[in-house]
């Protein structure tokens, strides 16, 4: 096709809740194997950090679409944040505590006699003081590293599965990962949300969006090298080896329950209604405010008409 006769591309920004890695793989595989600029989209795909403020600057409509988990979505939306979900990628957490694999522990309730490295102030730290059974765990702030962990046999810290485990194995260290959602609390992790108002004003615009993330997600996941070379290229901290490492650590994830990747992105009411009552019950959200059902939608999914409801 001439030039000439090509449909204008439209810009579009995607905000990322932290630095690029193999949790954002599938987005950015749509960005590498041209999928959104089929699409007609012009993708900038901006990375995130600590402070990243995703949903805020979606439901104030600063950038069209950005990466954030569920509960993270439930909370910011009880503070009106007008943040909904339209592709969950994963469909089991990466989130994990990392013990030493000389430990006794398997999973984490009984979790004992440990120091315990978190963000305290997050929602699943705050679920779990709720409902595990942890005998005498001191609870210290997250350093972002594993340095403590490599020379503390009496030292646990959070993870991600695909991320943490790798540095410290590098480094020597034995270890084992005892996953969060092993004690019920799984929410979905790096969802594609959007705000309400983009989906009543532009349903073209996020359907178009939606369908070429799916379908980097599945190439991704098929055949992650040339993204990965990508991803590295833009975070050179990402290691080409850290990021297949990532890509095996996802696959299950993604697929867990699902009978096919065909169905890849899909989200229940019910998974969203038992997130919103933990979240409850750890006292970090009331009934009145909860909403889980209008948190998320499945409409601009290529496979919705299949699938669990």
């Amino acid at each position: 096709m001439p030039d000439a006769a090509r449909p204008e591309q439209e810009n579009v920004e995607l905000a990322l809740n932290w630095f690029p890695e193999a949790e954002h793989g599938g987005y950015f595989a749509a960005l590498v194997h041209g999928y959104y600029k089929e699409a007609g989209l012009r993708v900038k795909i901006l990375p995130g950090g600590p402070s990243a403020s995703v949903l805020q600057r979606v439901a104030g409509k600063q950038v069209a679409f950005g990466i954030e988990n569920a509960d993270r979505v439930l909370l910011a939306r009880a503070q009106e944040a007008d943040g909904v979900a339209v592709m969950a990628p994963l469909q089991k957490s990466p989130r994990a505590i990392m013990v030493h694999g000389a430990s006794k522990f398997q999973k984490i309730d009984g979790l004992a006699d440990v120091t315990l490295a978190v963000n305290s102030g997050a929602a699943w730290v705050q679920y779990l003081k709720k409902k595990a059974t942890l005998r005498n765990v001191r609870f210290v702030p997250y350093s972002g590293n594993v340095a403590q962990f490599l020379v503390n046999e009496s030292y646990a810290q959070q993870a991600y599965v695909f991320s943490e485990p790798f540095v410290a194995r590098e480094k020597g260290a034995v270890v084992r990962c005892l996953l969060v959602a092993e004690t019920g609390y799984n929410p979905y992790t790096s969802l594609l949300v959007t705000s309400g108002d983009t989906i009543r004003s532009r349903p073209d615009l996020v359907r178009k969006f939606v369908t070429a993330s799916v379908r980097g997600w599945q190439t991704y996941l098929e055949r992650p090298e040339e993204t990965n070379r990508y991803i590295h290229e833009i975070n050179p901290e990402m290691g080409l080896e850290i990021l297949a490492f990532g890509v095996q650590a996802l696959r299950p994830l993604c697929a867990d329950g699902l009978p096919s990747l065909n169905l890849l992105g899909r989200m229940t009411a019910q998974r969203w209604k038992t997130l919103a009552a933990q979240l409850i019950e750890a006292d970090l959200l009331t009934a009145v405010r909860a909403e889980p059902l209008r948190a998320f939608t499945n409409e601009f999914l290529p496979n919705r008409g299949q699938g669990p409801h």
